[in-house]
């Protein structure tokens, strides 16, 4: 009983589980339906809740059935009578538009009439008021015309005056009428087209000075080498008697005019006029080249109508616009002088202008304003010629840029401007000046190296024996007293690289001139530049002619001689240095040249390099060597690579200690070289045979192969007796054998017990002979 009402229960909560479950879904929206069905899922009754869901859709079903047959009759009727109201819409619109239509074209002719009426009677109040104005205004017309007349007739004056009579006088009486207010207002116009009309004056001038300018400054720098000149002229030859025809001279070659019109003409009139001012030719100023009028019409005009400071900033405003196209020098002006010229000549010519201008227009341009400009066109002139001139690498162009820098500097320094910055910006290009000279020096000194035959200069007579001299400062009293044909002992080059370091001091000291320094300062620089060409150009040459791989052991000693004479030759050109400036070599801070210690190095570079020939010439015929290390018995004579070594090592020394009579071989060759190259090649023969002899590839040798050996020591030792070098003393040479020696006579007389007994000690029989080589050679 009671389980029949547990299931009775659980009946009734599932149906109304289900029936909240389907108001759910007929209330939710169709995305969040998901967690409902999945409630019936969860629960085991979803079958019965498929057959209430079945059953709901049915009786909706129904309902939608019922609710479309009640008012699908009404729907009908209404779509129809919809259908007959849009035809009857249709009508009414098109009666519409034709309606308005007809009224748009009737209403038309009457708003032209009436557009027409009011124009008329618009007109006709126009012309009544125009007639009565006219009559009143008619006095001021008048003279407006008059003043239009004098402006179109260029009569500025009077249109001046006419403007100022027409504004106290005449507007005054009208001024109650609006057209007197136009005129009024018509005034400030008319005086800025007088304004306009005058400036087109000023324009021109401007232009004119813009095309003269180059020809003013080409006039006025002509004008300053003319005076120059005359001033060197004056300094070298005293007026006494001749000073007329001097004078007359250098008017006659010269195509310039002088005029005194300017500081630099003043000057050039003050000392032509000395002897005859009839002999002299006027020379074009600036107010001959241009006229300078209308800027002083101008600048009256402006200051009538109270604008002279606008007159004055806008004439100043073009004036620098023409500066700075001026100073704008052309792209390729590096490439010639005459590029320079006319850049030059342009900006001499704009500042000859604005001192005229200063100096006759009272208060157009001042003091400041010039310094202004002065200013910006040094900095800018300065920075094109520093990066125009850093273009250059011929010496010569630089030296012309250079002349024509200082004949600038001079022409407007003659007009008052400063030109200390041009001077010191000379003092860099100088330093260019140099390192182009070192370039060119550069390529001088090797072709001259190149085409030296390093053989002593043959003389066959007199004549040729004084040239030489007089090319380079050699004194021998024995080569002088030996006869005809005899040889100097330096090669061609040493007299050629003498005079190029001359010629190169020579184009220092040109560079110099007019720059306005001191002789220290000259002096000071041309020892800088000659040490840099010394230690640095020539140095160089005669390294890469050393270093050289074709270059034998007797073009090497001829270097060592040559470079000898001229370490000798430094001196001369010191006291050449001093000749040309006058400065005394003891004088404080004065610059050392550099010569001895260049050409010293090149003669322990050349000797080095016999050093290193010598040996590697030992070393080639050591590599012929061929020893049979396990031969029973010795040969009857040294080996053939090694006569054969000390055959090439005689015939080297004897042309060392062969060379010419007159060169002083004992104390500088035989003396020093031969010698160090003969001990250093026996050293290194002595050093590469021990190696020879201790080499690892040989494990084993026998007492032949060492005798063998040993006759070959002795060769060597014969050769170091012989004496191939003089100057020896004793068996100096021998010892350089020493270590060998002794390490063989230990072996071949196999002395032990005197070397063990004796070891250590000074007096030791072996003592060269060190233990760990002798034990290697024992183990072999």
């Amino acid at each position: 009983m009671e389980r029949g009402k547990m299931a009775e229960l659980e009946s009734l909560e599932t149906a109304a589980e289900h029936e909240r479950i389907l108001r759910e879904i007929e209330s939710t929206d169709t995305a969040c339906i998901g967690p409902t069905l999945r409630s019936v899922y969860d629960g085991e009754e979803h079958g019965r809740f498929m057959e209430k869901l079945e059953a709901r859709i049915r009786n909706h079903d129904r309902e939608i059935e019922k609710m479309c047959n009640f008012h699908y009759q009404g729907f009908v009727d209404s779509i129809t009578e919809l259908l007959k109201v849009r035809g009857e819409a249709q009508k009414l619109k098109h009666q519409v538009t034709d309606t308005n239509r007809k009224l748009q074209s009737e209403g038309k002719e009457l708003v032209v009439a009436m557009e027409e009426l009011k124009q008329c009677r618009l007109q006709q109040r126009n012309i009544s008021a125009t007639v009565d104005k006219l009559t009143l205004c008619l006095p001021v017309l008048e003279m407006y015309s008059k003043l239009r007349e004098q402006m179109t007739s260029k009569r500025h004056y009077p249109a001046l005056k006419t403007l100022e009579h027409l504004e106290h006088t005449y507007l005054p009486q009208v001024s109650h009428y609006r057209f007197c207010k136009i005129m009024v207002d018509n005034i400030p116009k008319l005086r800025e087209e007088i304004k306009d009309v005058s400036m087109s004056d000023l324009k021109d001038f401007l232009e004119s000075i813009r095309k003269h300018s180059d020809k003013i400054g080409e006039t006025a720098m002509k004008q300053a080498q003319q005076q120059r000149n005359l001033d060197n002229i004056v300094s070298q030859h005293p007026r006494i008697g001749g000073g007329k025809k001097y004078k007359k001279d250098v008017c006659a070659s010269s195509d310039l005019e002088v005029k005194n019109t300017s500081p630099m003409s003043e000057q050039d009139s003050g000392i032509l006029d000395v002897e005859d001012e009839d002999d002299d030719e006027e020379v074009p100023g600036a107010q001959d080249l241009v006229d300078f009028s209308p800027v002083y019409r101008c600048l009256h005009i402006y200051s009538v109508l109270g604008a002279r400071e606008t007159f004055e900033n806008y004439y100043r405003k073009q004036r620098r616009k023409q500066a700075r196209l001026v100073l704008q020098p052309p792209s390729n002006m590096h490439e010639t002088l005459d590029g320079y010229r006319k850049y030059f000549n342009q900006i001499v010519g704009f500042f000859v202008v604005e001192d005229h201008i200063l100096h006759t227009s009272q208060g157009l341009v001042n003091r400041a304003y010039i310094d202004e400009l002065w200013e910006m066109a040094l900095s800018k002139t300065i920075a094109a010629l520093r990066t125009h001139s850093s273009y250059c690498s011929d010496p010569n162009l630089v030296l012309d840029l250079k002349n024509l820098i200082v004949l600038f500097a001079d022409t407007l320094q003659g007009y008052g401007f400063p030109v200390n910055q041009l001077f010191d910006m000379l003092l860099e290009i100088r330093d260019q000046y140099s390192d182009t000279l070192l370039k060119k020096w550069s390529g001088v000194f090797r072709n001259i190296l190149d085409s030296d035959n390093y053989s002593p200069i043959p003389v066959a007579n007199e004549e040729l024996y004084k040239k030489i001299i007089g090319q380079f400062p050699f004194q021998d009293p024995e080569l002088e007293k030996q006869p005809f044909p005899k040889k100097f002992p330096f090669s061609e080059f040493v007299p050629k690289v003498y005079n190029q370091i001359k010629e190169f001091i020579y184009a220092c000291l040109k560079f110099s001139e007019d720059l306005h320094l001191s002789s220290t300062e000259v002096d000071d620089m041309i020892r800088k530049s000659t040490n840099l060409l010394l230690t640095r150009m020539l140095s160089n040459c005669l390294q890469t002619v050393i270093k050289r791989r074709n270059t034998g052991l007797t073009e090497l000693v001829q270097i060592i001689i040559n470079t000898t004479h001229l370490e000798k030759s430094c001196k001369f050109l010191e006291e050449f240095i001093t000749n040309i400036t006058n400065v005394l070599p003891e004088t404080v801070h004065t610059t050392k040249l550099y010569g001895t210690t260049t050409f010293k190095d090149a003669r322990h570079a050349a000797e080095e390099e016999i050093y290193t020939n010598l040996n590697q010439k030992i070393d080639q015929f050591l590599q012929l060597a061929d020893y049979d290390w396990m031969a029973a018995e010795p040969g009857s004579k040294a080996s053939d690579y090694l006569v054969d070594l000390i055959a090439f090592l005689r015939s080297t020394f004897a042309v060392f200690t062969h060379l010419p009579g007159d060169v002083d071989v004992h104390s500088t060759m035989s003396g020093k070289v031969a010698q160090t190259a003969c001990m250093s090649a026996c050293k290194h023969l002595s050093t590469s045979l021990m190696q020879l002899l201790l080499e690892a590839e040989v494990r084993q040798l026998t007492l032949g192969a060492l005798q063998q050996f040993n006759l070959d020591v002795e060769e060597c030792e014969q050769f170091a007796r012989s004496g191939p070098v003089p100057g020896f003393q004793g068996d100096t040479l021998q010892l350089a054998f020493i270590d060998l020696r002794q390490l063989l006579d230990l072996f071949i007389q196999w002395d032990w017990s005197t070397y063990l007994a004796d070891y250590g000690q000074p007096t030791c029989k072996y003592l060269r002979v060190n233990p760990t080589t002798a034990l290697i050679l024992l183990e072999k």
